[in-house]
Formats: C-alpha cells, sequence, structure tokens
C-alpha cells in the first residue's frame, strides 16, 4: 500500500468528526480535497474503508483496523519530528475528555490532585457529548474519556475491539428548580408536577438523547431556552425562568437561587460516570489521570 501521512491524518479526522464535512473543517481542507484523500485511502487500501450513512460517516471494520495502525504511525512521525529538532518532551502529556457536565465538577479536584502526586504530568481537556468523545477516543485524538450512560447501561459503542471501561460512579438524576416561586423550600417534586413546567434544554441530535428534560415525561416537554453550556442553563434557573435536569454531584458547585428537587413517581434515573480509553497497556500517565479522576468522583 502506498498511505500518505496525509491520508491517514483524515482518515483520523473522519473518525472523530463522523462527516466528510466536518473533518474538512477542523482541517482546514475543502471538503472536495477530503474525499479525494478518503477514496485514494480506499484505492490503495483495495476495500471499503467509509460507510456512508444518512447520520454521518462511520468506518468499517476494514477502516477501523487502517484506523489501529493510523495511530502508532502518526504518533511515531511525531516522535521521529521531536528527535529530529531536538525538541523533546519534559512532560507527560495526557489528552482528557470529558462529557458536558463533568467539568465542574471533576476536573479541578483532579488537576489539584495531580498538580499535589504527579506534577510531570500535563493534562489538556477537551469537552463533548459521550458520543463525540467516543468518536475521539477511537480516532486517537484524545488518550482518556470521562463519559456517562444511562440504564441499562448498554456497551459504548459497537465498534471492534472493544474499549476498557471503568465505572468511577454513580449519582441520580434530579431537578434543578428555582428557589423562589413555585418550587420554594422544597426538596421534592411529584413528576405529575413537571409536566407543564417550564424547560431549559440541550438540543438533540440524531446520536444524542435531548438533555436538560426529565426522561420518560408524558407528552412533549414544553422548553423555553435552549443551552448547551451548564453554567448558562443554571443562571436561567437561578433567574426563574425554567427548571433542567442536572447530576445531583453538581449539587457543590450550583449558583445562589438554586434548589435541587428529588423526582417522586418515577423510577430513580442513574447516570453513570465511567473512564474509558482504548485497549492494551495504559501508560504511566494515563494510569495516574484515571486513578485521580476515580479518587475525586
Amino acid at each position: 500500500m502506498d498511505i500518505s501521512s496525509t491520508g491517514l491524518r483524515v482518515l483520523r479526522q473522519i473518525a472523530e468528526s463522523g462527516s466528510f464535512t466536518a473533518a474538512a473543517t477542523r482541517l482546514g481542507y475543502t471538503q472536495s480535497a477530503v474525499s479525494r484523500q478518503a477514496a485514494a485511502l480506499e484505492r490503495s487500501a483495495g476495500t471499503t474503508l467509509f460507510e456512508r450513512r444518512p447520520d454521518g460517516v462511520r468506518l468499517t471494520p476494514a477502516g477501523l483496523t487502517l484506523l489501529r495502525h493510523a495511530h502508532t504511525i502518526l504518533d511515531c512521525l511525531t516522535t521521529a519530528e521531536r528527535d529530529l529538532t531536538g525538541a523533546g518532551p519534559r512532560t507527560e502529556p495526557v489528552r482528557l475528555g470529558l462529557f458536558l457536565s463533568a467539568g465542574a465538577a471533576l476536573l479541578p479536584p483532579t488537576l489539584a490532585r495531580l498538580a499535589a502526586t504527579d506534577p510531570q504530568i500535563t493534562v489538556t481537556t477537551t469537552e463533548g457529548t459521550t458520543p463525540a468523545l467516543i468518536r475521539a477516543l477511537r480516532a486517537g485524538s484524545i488518550d482518556l474519556a470521562v463519559l456517562t450512560s444511562r440504564p441499562p447501561h448498554r456497551p459504548l459503542d459497537g465498534e471492534s475491539p472493544r474499549l476498557h471501561v471503568e465505572t468511577v460512579a454513580d449519582t441520580g438524576l434530579v431537578v434543578a428548580a428555582p428557589s423562589t416561586g413555585g418550587f420554594a423550600g422544597r426538596t421534592t417534586v411529584h413528576v405529575d408536577e413537571l409536566v407543564d413546567a417550564p424547560w431549559i434544554a440541550t438540543p438533540a441530535s440524531n446520536s444524542e438523547p435531548l438533555l436538560g428534560v426529565w426522561p420518560g415525561l408524558p407528552g412533549r416537554p414544553h422548553i423555553v431556552h435552549s443551552a448547551r453550556d451548564w453554567l448558562t442553563k443554571l443562571q436561567l434557573v437561578a433567574g426563574g425562568f425554567g427548571v433542567t435536569t442536572v447530576p445531583s454531584r453538581l449539587s457543590p458547585v450550583l449558583p445562589a437561587g438554586v434548589s435541587l428537587l428529588h423526582v417522586e413517581g418515577a423510577p430513580p434515573e442513574i447516570r453513570r460516570v465511567l473512564v474509558a480509553r482504548l485497549p492494551g497497556r495504559p501508560t504511566p500517565a494515563i494510569t495516574a489521570v484515571t486513578r485521580a479522576i476515580a479518587s475525586t468522583a
């Protein structure tokens, strides 16, 4: 096979972003250039590497096999570049991805613990939804991911080889409501009271559920504000402009004016916090970061 490093980088970015268009944007290429690179890769490999689907692009089993080798090749090229320039790393880098609400509660204590126990480790972070972080993990753009799952806690994806996954915590879902108004002074709410509530939610996509609305709520929820940022959601709640759902672990970082309500009349909604990485023996730095996350979750 005659495959260029550019082609391998395109393969990795398509795997992470899930589309040719998004890969082109992130790489600074035109979409036609990415399409040409993808076609050249398939010609050189002699097999189909990409599965074009209505909801985007996924790698075929052959594509996933090539992606595993691409990780090794691109890492070796990076190491060779450092060796040739004499710019060897003085620290141990770990690229960490976190799902959208994990940063506020988990990231500061994790970084503080690492600064005390393993100061040679440098952690860089990126935030995303669980599906997006799984793609980034598979593509080799991050080394470790803090993910979440809901019952019945099925495998995170159907790709092979299976990701190495550790459970670090279980936390209940609760409703964040204004401390004044109709819910003032309360610690519980019946699910029937939430049917007509004004919700503050994160927009849904084909692969990601609507975030911020109590699951299984009868009828169509009345969404008054749509926001992805958790700080925006909670400040809207504090201002009395609606309610939203949050994991109970966020209680230490709630702004003033927000109360948490446990939902009665419905099954508990448990969210599992997971740490995932690619299979194989982890580096000492990845092991240290995993241990720090587990100790603070």
